[in-house]
C-alpha cells in the first residue's frame, strides 16, 4: 500500500515506448475502483526524463460494462487479424527500464 493507504494492488505492463499501470484503489468508504494510466516518455528536461501521462478512473458500477466492452473490442480485433487484411503486432524487444521514481 502507498503512504495514503488507498492502493491495494498495482500491475505495471511495459509495452514498447509505453507503460501501462493498473492500480486498484479503495475509497475511505471501502469502495474499490481502478485507475488505468498510460505513461510515455517524451524526452528530457535538465537531464531528467519527462513523461506524458493519461489516466482513466473506472468505478465499481462500470466494471462489468467496461470489461464486456473491452472483451468485445479485443475479440473483434483478433477476428479482423485472422482475415489477413490488417497488420498484426510484431514482437518487440524491451529496451528501456522505467522506474516509479522517474514518473
Amino acid at each position: 500500500m502507498n503512504e495514503r493507504n488507498d492502493e491495494v494492488f498495482s500491475k505495471r505492463v511495459k509495452a514498447g515506448k509505453r507503460t501501462y499501470f493498473f492500480d486498484v484503489k479503495t475509497t475511505r468508504g471501502k469502495d474499490l475502483y481502478l485507475t488505468i494510466t498510460e505513461s510515455k516518455r517524451t524526452g528530457e528536461y535538465d537531464g531528467r526524463p519527462e513523461y506524458e501521462k493519461h489516466k482513466i478512473f473506472l468505478y465499481k458500477e462500470d466494471f462489468d460494462k467496461f470489461s464486456s466492452g473491452m472483451s468485445e473490442a479485443l475479440d473483434k480485433i483478433k477476428e479482423l487479424w485472422e482475415t489477413g487484411e490488417y497488420k498484426t503486432p510484431e514482437p518487440r524487444e524491451e529496451k528501456e527500464e522505467v522506474t516509479f521514481d522517474e514518473l
